[in-house]
């Protein structure tokens, strides 16, 4: 399971000669099936933004980047000490981090490393900040402690909000001392939002006005242990964490309703948390979450083939 660049040159001119500093290596190289991450870091969210991979840690907060091409990596945030779970970057190079049990978002700059600006939710242990979406106008953020989701408005040009907007929610039991809301996502035709619920295996629409969810008609099929949520067109990804399983569905335009098309088992699935989308295929975050995080415990990110 390797690619490789479909653009060579060196028969015509010596690869040295074409790309400075070391980015023809990079042009030529064949993309790892598997990308290494410093021992201890605990990864959970995974946005990916111009050829590199950027990683959340739940440990420290940290961010890091991975080049897909060469594997190669580097911490380009430091974290406050409290963890970083979901994250998205828009086009500006803007990471929208969800701070987990810390209670709060960052927004990071992905080029410089600096932080943007920052908002506190609720104090520490009360909510956990999981994951978020990007859509026109403002980034989501799911709580999977509470029945809320939380908006942050994002202006035409860029501007963000001073202020957060809790929007609770109704049509949806939350079960105290479980992970709950995880992933979000939108729906195909962007009118509402997706959140999985983990510990029921429930996959709801809710109404961004009015916070209604409403349980998505799935069939006979079950999202336990849902986390990370993929949309591209209809198409919605779902990884499930300690099922060590991907599945994926069919949705209808609306996401009112979704067929099962495949379910995608491996070894090499180790407790994933969530995953990203580039080109062929899938990068798929390996976060044992299930094993106690330690200095000496390894980490990776694996890609598949879009099933």
């Amino acid at each position: 399971m390797r690619r490789r660049a479909v653009l060579a040159l060196s028969a015509l001119i010596p690869a040295a000669a074409t790309l400075a500093d070391g980015t023809a290596a990079r042009a030529a190289a064949a993309y790892p099936d598997v990308i290494d991450l410093p021992d201890g870091f605990a990864p959970e969210g995974i946005a990916i933004d111009g050829g590199y991979a950027y990683l959340a840690s739940r440990r420290n907060g940290d961010l890091y980047r991975a080049d897909l091409a060469t594997g190669a990596g580097e911490v380009i945030y430091t974290g406050p000490g409290t963890p970083s779970d979901g994250l998205k970057i828009d086009c500006r190079g803007r990471a929208f981090v969800a701070g987990g049990t810390g209670g709060d978002i960052q927004v990071v700059d992905v080029r410089t490393g600096a932080l943007l600006a920052g908002y506190r939710l609720t104090e520490a242990g009360v909510s956990m900040i999981n994951d978020v979406v990007l859509v026109p106008g403002a980034a989501w953020f799911t709580d999977s402690r509470n029945a809320a989701l939380y908006k942050l408005p994002i202006a035409a040009d860029g501007t963000l909000a001073t202020t957060v907007e809790a929007l609770p929610l109704t049509g949806l039991t939350i079960t105290a001392g479980v992970v709950n809301l995880n992933g979000i996502t939108a729906t195909p035709d962007g009118r509402a939002l997706l959140v999985v619920q983990t510990n029921t295996g429930g996959l709801f629409r809710v109404d961004p006005a009015t916070g209604a969810a409403t349980p998505v008609d799935l069939g006979d099929a079950t999202v336990i242990n849902g986390d990370g949520l993929l949309l591209e067109g209809r198409t919605l990804y779902v990884v499930q964490n300690r099922t060590n399983a991907l599945e994926v569905f069919t949705l209808n335009r609306a996401g009112t309703a979704g067929t099962l098309v495949t379910t995608v088992t491996t070894d090499a699935f180790t407790v994933p948390t969530t995953l990203a989308s580039f080109r062929d295929h899938l990068y798929i975050v390996n976060g044992k979450l299930t094993t106690t995080i330690a200095d000496d415990v390894p980490y990776n990110v694996i890609a598949l083939p879009k099933p």
